[in-house]
């Protein structure tokens, strides 16, 4: 979630993957772009932050880079956040960005993108229309349930013959231990994939306990160990193409922030290694 709450490409030596999809759309480039990436907001040393963390890309929630400059070699990818984000100021400014697109976040939620199924399958052909590699909408939970919230958007993008290219996904996880926690988020990426066929892109992890209402973290030591395994797992496994820990900086991110500033806190050291 962007207050607190995961796209085709192939896999490459080296955890790398390029932007390829099936059928060649407008923009995409074929460079190798490593697997690991980051969701950022605009902060002080922001772009050493990036450069510091060795992601191979990232995002803002946003069609544009929300005044980031990235460094050299990190690729952005937009994103259409919402239904009042369908627009063609927002469409041309995410075209600009690149040959991907990531679909809505979070419609399943209400203090997020909050859209029935039917809406967004009524705004798809508008980012389909960019010609964009195009992710589908990003559900905060649930992705593998049948009869869910994605489960009946992917039904219903097939029956329109609408193209949908991976699937974004978002995992929290409320077990601090990081061999459990890391075996869970396995499980829930593969569940997933069996069901959709897609390749996936995790765009929001990491290990957030929401159960009591009030979020709990684990500590930083337990935080960096799940980065540690966690990582090794993704990095692994073929149909996960890319994938981004929640979320750059300690100012919006509480518990799971990997950077002060430009300055890595543990969790941010485990994090930079990875890959």
């Amino acid at each position: 979630m962007l207050v607190l709450t995961a796209v085709l490409a192939v896999s490459g030596p080296g955890g790398t993957s390029t932007a390829l999809a099936s059928g060649s759309h407008a923009g995409v480039s074929a460079a190798p772009v490593k697997k690991k990436g980051i969701s950022a907001w605009n902060f002080h040393g922001v772009t050493k932050a990036l450069a510091d963390a060795k992601v191979g890309w990232f995002y803002t929630w946003s069609s544009g880079k929300e005044g980031i400059k990235a460094p050299r070699g990190v690729e952005f990818v937009p994103m259409i956040h919402d239904a009042g984000s369908v627009t063609e100021r927002e469409l041309d400014r995410a075209k600009k960005q690149g040959g991907t697109l990531l679909g809505f976040n979070e419609p399943d939620r209400p203090d997020q993108a909050h859209m029935t199924v039917r809406q967004a399958l009524g705004l798809w052909p508008r980012l389909q229309s960019t010609g964009m590699r195009l992710g589908a909408p990003a559900v905060a939970t649930g992705g593998d349930v049948a009869g869910g919230w994605l489960d009946r958007f992917m039904k219903g993008a097939a029956a329109h013959h609408y193209r949908v290219d991976f699937i974004p996904l978002h995992w929290y996880g409320a077990d601090f231990n990081a061999q459990r926690a890391t075996a869970q988020l396995r499980s829930y990426l593969q569940a997933v994939h069996q069901r959709y066929k897609k390749p996936v892109w995790l765009t929001e992890y990491a290990l957030t306990d929401f159960s009591s209402g009030s979020p709990r973290y684990p500590t930083k030591a337990q935080q960096a160990a799940f980065v540690k395994q966690s990582t090794a797992m993704l990095q692994n496994l073929s149909y996960v193409h890319r994938y981004a820990w929640f979320t750059l900086s300690t100012n919006r991110g509480d518990g799971t922030g990997l950077y002060h500033g430009a300055k890595a806190n543990r969790v941010g050291a485990a994090y930079r290694v990875a890959g």
